[in-house]
């Protein structure tokens, strides 16, 4: 029952905003079928399937709203989440931040959905996991994996005639490889809405070749070096900094992109001239629902252009405040860049240290978005274009902001497995100076 066809969403969404007899009435439809299976030590440890479609009603009489949520659809079950929201709505209090439901809107499709993925089955997990297996006992490394695919689908109608209806697919596999002794670790992840695009038997090599690789690990003198990150390692960072992007912390003084004396900084040269964000529901690898939690529709919007701050995230109720538009808010976080590999990033390096992961990552400062955190999963040293040898992890103090304004080179844009936020991400791998290293970590 996870997943209902349009028709069959729309008869239930209906059904529910004609019973009620508040001022408005939003309901929307969520369904999920969800795959996995686990690795560990060599070993298959878990594997399951998950399958639930939960309905959310919200009405409102006036500024009271009241939600309630039920799992049943039957017309009974329909009635009493109805008439449960009305009771719950009559006893709140008045929202002072009330925004009435969005009146109707056009939405168009966004490529969030995959048949090869919703096609998934446990053979093509089981599959994967075996792969990944036998290929690091055949050189005598450890694996330890998770595999998560699922399909979804999400609905909504509220009592102006607004409806929506889309179907969605992820595929996301990350891979930890370790040495016998346990001194060498590699790692590699992938995060994407169409299953065709993964291949695990190339994968399972990148994180393989690192565990190998990265076994007697040197110490280098904690410092400011050149930095090459990986996507996953600098995602980890850039992804901590758009939980900053909202309009009102900025204009509240809340953010580092808050101006001194009010105001925000859009317009605002606040990066490197090579830093561009944007955002964009249609995006063919990082696509996202072509509307927001609200229901407002979204669109392809620069974020950031050659360095300068030209849009933030306003909420409908900021935006009506602030006598903005209102525009749907960001739904994925797009980073432009170069043509170029990590590979040919390092060639191009006389002295630095490439970073694969970044992890553990937590907020020191939020008006400089100054971040701690540490490297994982394979560090390495480069002279003169080569990779000399790997090195113990580091514990880094830095900030995303005055890292984008360190920029040297821009690798090739690839989409990685969402951390800090929750939506699509694609970043290029990046070449830095100046990244800050405070001190140095044994773990591996």
């Amino acid at each position: 029952m996870g997943i209902f066809t349009e028709a069959q969403a729309k008869d239930i969404l209906t059904k529910v905003v004609t019973m009620s007899k508040a001022d408005e009435c939003t309901a929307q439809l969520t369904g999920q079928i969800q795959g996995n299976v686990r690795f560990a030590l060599n070993n298959v440890s878990t594997a399951g399937l998950t399958d639930d479609t939960d309905l959310q009603v919200q009405v409102a009489y006036g500024k009271r709203v009241g939600i309630a949520t039920i799992n049943q659809f039957d017309d009974a079950s329909l009635e009493r989440v109805v008439r449960r929201a009305e009771e719950l709505a009559k006893l709140a209090p008045e929202n002072p931040e009330f925004m009435p439901a969005v009146d109707k809107q056009v939405y168009k499709t966004s490529p969030t959905f995959s048949e090869a993925t919703a096609a998934i089955t446990p053979v093509y997990r089981a599959k994967v996991a075996a792969a990944s297996i036998t290929a690091c006992k055949a050189q005598n490394l450890i694996a330890a994996g998770f595999l998560e695919d699922g399909q979804s689908f999400v609905a909504f109608a509220n009592s102006k005639g607004n409806f929506g209806y889309q179907r969605s697919t992820v595929l996301d596999y990350t891979c930890t490889v370790r040495t016998q002794d346990g001194r060498g670790s590699g790692w590699v992840g992938t995060d994407t809405q169409d299953a065709t695009r993964f291949k695990v038997e190339d994968d399972i090599q990148i994180a393989m070749r690192k565990a190998s690789a990265s076994s007697e690990a040197r110490a280098l003198e904690p410092g400011k070096y050149t930095v090459i990150l990986e996507p996953m390692a600098a995602a980890g960072l850039i992804g901590f900094m758009f939980n900053f992007f909202g309009a009102r912390e900025a204009d509240e003084g809340r953010s580092f992109l808050s101006k001194a004396g009010g105001g925000n900084k859009i317009g605002q040269q606040v990066f490197g001239p090579q830093v561009n964000f944007y955002t964009d529901p249609w995006d063919p690898i990082a696509p996202s629902l072509p509307w927001d939690e609200d229901g407002v529709p979204r669109k392809r919007m620069d974020l950031v252009k050659d360095g300068k701050v030209v849009a933030l995230d306003y909420s409908r109720y900021w935006a009506q405040k602030q006598g903005k538009a209102p525009v749907g808010q960001m739904g994925n976080i797009l980073m432009t860049g170069g043509t170029k590999s990590t590979a040919e990033l390092v060639r191009s390096t006389q002295r630095g240290v490439l970073v694969t992961r970044t992890w553990y990552i937590r907020m020191v400062d939020p008006q400089t978005v100054l971040l701690t955190g540490l490297t994982r999963d394979g560090t390495f040293y480069i002279e003169n274009g080569q990779i000399k040898y790997p090195i113990k992890n580091f514990r880094f103090n830095e900030s995303p902001v005055i890292m984008l304004n360190n920029v040297e080179e821009l690798g090739k844009p690839v989409r990685v497995p969402p951390d800090e936020v929750s939506m699509n991400i694609m970043v290029p791998p990046m070449k830095l100076r100046d990244f800050t290293f405070t001190s140095l970590s044994d773990a591996v």
